[in-house]
C-alpha cells in the first residue's frame, strides 16, 4: 500500500499521522510513505525525525471575508492544490490520510480530483475547520469522541477510531512503574502544562503547594515546560516552598509513559492525545482547558470526560489553590471516588485506534 499523509501545524495533528504511518509499515513491510506538509508547521521537524519523507506546500486558513488577506490565502490554496496533485501523480498513492490543519485541505481535494479514496481523522470533540469542510468530501471520517457527530452533519460516512496513541503508553503497567520510580504505597500526582508549559497552572499549583504543603505519603511529578521552568524555581524560592524528595521540579518529562502509568491523578490540559492516553490508562484527572486555542475544543474535550464523572473540569478563569484543593482531594483522599472516576474513564480509552483506520484503510484500496 501506498499512503499519503497530510497534517500539520501542532503536534495534535503530527502524531496521529506518525503513529498510523509506523503502525501501516509494521503491519506490511511492503507499505510506502509520504507526507505532506508545510515548512513553518511544525511537521517540517517532527516527521523527518521519526524518518519519514515530507513534501512542502505554502498554505494558510481560508477567511470567509473578502479581503487582501483572504484573497491571498485562496490563492495560496490554489497553488497548493495545484503542487499536491503533481506529487500524487508522481508517488501514486492508494489512498490519503488527512489528519487536520489546513494543509490536508490541498491533500484530500487532490485526492477527490484523482478518484483516490480519502480518511480524515478528527482529534478533538469540537472539529476543526479543515476538518467540516473536507467531511462530506472524503470516503470515511474518523472521529475519536462519539460527541463529534453532532458537530458533522455533512458527513457520508462517520467512524469512531478513537486517537491513535504512542505504544509504550501501553507496555507498562500501574505498579511496574511505581516500582521504578520508588514509589511503591505512595500517591502520585502528575501535573504538566505541556512541552513548553503553561503559565497559569505553574503559578496555582505553586501557590496550593505553598497554602497546602503534600503530606509525606504523596509525591508530585510537576512538569513546568522549558520556558517557565527558572521562573518557577524562582517562584519556589520566594514562597519558601522546599525542594523535598516528594516533589520533583521537571523542565521537560522524557518518560511520560512512565510518569502517566504511575499516576494516581494528572492535572494538565485537555489536548485531545493528553486525554486519548490517560483515558487509554483510565486516569482520574482535573482538567484545565486552554482558553488559547481555536474554537475552544479544549473545553469541549475536557466536558467529555467531567459530564460523564470521568474527570474534574475546571476553566482557567476558575483555577486556582482552593479550587484545585477540592478537586484534588476529592480523588486522592476518596479512593471510591477515584476508582469511579478511572473506571469511567477507561470506558472511554480506546487503545486500537491504529487499527481501525488501518483496516479502512485496507478495505478501502481492496480493489488495487
Amino acid at each position: 500500500m501506498r499512503i499519503l499523509l497530510s497534517g500539520g501545524g501542532t503536534a495534535g495533528h503530527i502524531n496521529p499521522a506518525v503513529a498510523v504511518a509506523k503502525y501501516a509499515m509494521e503491519a506490511d513491510k511492503d507499505t510506502r510513505v509520504l507526507f505532506v506538509g508545510t515548512k513553518k508547521g511544525l511537521e517540517s521537524s517532527l516527521v523527518p525525525a521519526e524518518g519519514f519523507d515530507i513534501k512542502y506546500v505554502n498554505v494558510s486558513g481560508l477567511k470567509k471575508e473578502l479581503s487582501v488577506s483572504s484573497a491571498i490565502s485562496a490563492f495560496k490554496m490554489g497553488t497548493a492544490l495545484i503542487k499536491t496533485i503533481a506529487i500524487m501523480k508522481k508517488f501514486k498513492p492508494d489512498i490519503v490520510v488527512g489528519t487536520g490543519g489546513y494543509v490536508c485541505v490541498s491533500s484530500v481535494m487532490a485526492a477527490k480530483l484523482l478518484g483516490i479514496p480519502a480518511i480524515i481523522h478528527e482529534q478533538n470533540v469540537f472539529p476543526g475547520s479543515a476538518v467540516k469542510f473536507l467531511a462530506d468530501k472524503c470516503s470515511i471520517t474518523a472521529i475519536s469522541f462519539d460527541e463529534s457527530r453532532k458537530y458533522l452533519k455533512n458527513a457520508g460516512n462517520i467512524l469512531l477510531t478513537g486517537n491513535p496513541i504512542r505504544p509504550a503508553i501501553l507496555e507498562h503497567n500501574f505498579e511496574e512503574c511505581k516500582k521504578k520510580l520508588g514509589v511503591c504505597g505512595k500517591k502520585v500526582i502528575l501535573c504538566f502544562g505541556g512541552s513548553l508549559g503553561a503559565a497559569r497552572i505553574n503559578d496555582v499549583m505553586t501557590d496550593f503547594l505553598h497554602k497546602y504543603p503534600l503530606s509525606d505519603d504523596t509525591v508530585l511529578y510537576f512538569g513546568t515546560g522549558k520556558r517557565e521552568y527558572d521562573r518557577v524555581v524562582n517562584l519556589f524560592e520566594s514562597k519558601n516552598i522546599s525542594l523535598k524528595d516528594n516533589i520533583k521540579l521537571l523542565p521537560y518529562i522524557d518518560n511520560m509513559d512512565i510518569l502517566m502509568n504511575a499516576a494516581d491523578v494528572l492535572i494538565c490540559r485537555s489536548g485531545a492525545i493528553t486525554l486519548a492516553e490517560l483515558c487509554a490508562l483510565g486516569k482520574p484527572s482535573v482538567l484545565i482547558p486552554s482558553p488559547n486555542v481555536t474554537n475552544n475544543h479544549q473545553e469541549y474535550n475536557a466536558r467529555a470526560l467531567s459530564d460523564i464523572g470521568a474527570a474534574i473540569t475546571i476553566k482557567e478563569c476558575d483555577f486556582n489553590a482552593d479550587s484545585l484543593k477540592k478537586a484534588l482531594y476529592g480523588i486522592i483522599y476518596d479512593e471510591d471516588n477515584a476508582d469511579t472516576m478511572s473506571r469511567l474513564s477507561r470506558k472511554l480509552g480506546i487503545t486500537d485506534a491504529c487499527e481501525k483506520i488501518y483496516e479502512e484503510m485496507k478495505k478501502l484500496t481492496a480493489h488495487k
